[in-house]
């Protein structure tokens, strides 16, 4: 199944990455392809930004050449053109990215997937 992988980022330890990559290996692990925004990241800026802004901060972000507008193009479109199922990390409800690509999903009908630590 393609599965897009949501949760909060902004002002997490390093853009809350450790617990993206945590959430991707297993749902590969469980035969799913899986778009993760921090993976993301990484192919458009080039390399691992996130470590480098252990605050999570936009402003740390857009210095690494990270646009918010572009990302969330392109998560939407996969999400409207590509995934069967979006799957959420813990905290996403308090997250304004989080909860408009899960409206998106919704509206769509996609199974939602709620990862617990």
């Amino acid at each position: 199944m393609k599965i897009y992988l949501g949760g909060p980022m902004t002002y997490y330890p390093q853009f809350n990455a450790p617990n993206f990559r945590v959430a991707a290996e297993k749902l590969r692990a469980d035969g799913h392809e899986v778009f993760s925004p921090v993976e993301r990241n990484e192919r458009v800026i080039g390399r691992d930004f996130h470590v480098e802004c252990p605050t999570g901060s936009p402003a740390e972000a857009e210095a690494f050449g990270f646009k918010l507008r572009d990302a969330m193009l392109e998560q939407l479109t996969y999400i409207c053109l590509d995934a069967e199922a979006i799957a959420l990390l813990p905290g996403w409800a308090s997250s304004k990215g989080t909860t408009a690509e899960w409206a998106v999903a919704h509206a769509l009908g996609l199974p939602v997937i709620e990862i617990t630590p």
